[in-house]
């Protein structure tokens, strides 16, 4: 953000809530939080031996990833991740567990993970989704930031049990 949404004047950096932070130059009280987006996201286990994983649409070919998508204002987070597996794998799913929430710094995102158990005929939207792959569970490998903290720290307590 570059101008004051309140007045139009430039945005310059200054302090507020004791972190520089940009702020109005014109002086009339606008601060530019920047708070972190909440996203949810799922470890979706298909057939009791493999995790989805899906390529959003733009994505480069050798992305995949978890099923993620932003909660809505008055949503809950387990209801919101329901409802994304639903709308982009056209899965019915159950929720197993709460894995964890992960700050994801690159994208200025708050990630709620779950971890999943679906059912059904995979059926993605086109408008989200271009491809998707399904991934045995002995061979999944974490990826070193966003959702894949959480399939690192799902893939550790498999192990422990």
């Amino acid at each position: 953000m570059n101008f004051c949404p309140n007045c139009g004047n430039p945005l310059t950096p200054g302090q507020a809530g004791g972190r520089e932070r940009l702020v109005c130059s014109a002086s009339c009280g606008y601060v530019y939080w920047n708070n972190p987006l909440p996203v949810v996201g799922a470890i979706v286990e298909y057939e009791n031996n493999s995790v989805l994983l899906v390529q959003n649409v733009g994505w480069p070919k050798e992305w995949y990833g978890l099923v993620t998508g932003f909660l809505e204002g008055g949503e809950e987070p387990a209801a919101a991740v329901l409802r994304e597996i639903r709308e982009e794998t056209g899965l019915e799913g159950q929720i197993v567990e709460q894995i964890g929430i992960y700050t994801f710094y690159q994208r200025n995102e708050l990630i709620i993970a779950y971890h999943v158990r679906a059912t059904g005929p995979i059926q993605v939207d086109p408008t989200e989704i271009q491809d998707y792959k399904l991934v045995p569970i002995d061979k999944l490998k974490p990826w070193p930031f966003g959702t894949g903290l959480a399939v690192k720290d799902w893939l550790g307590r498999r192990m422990i049990e």
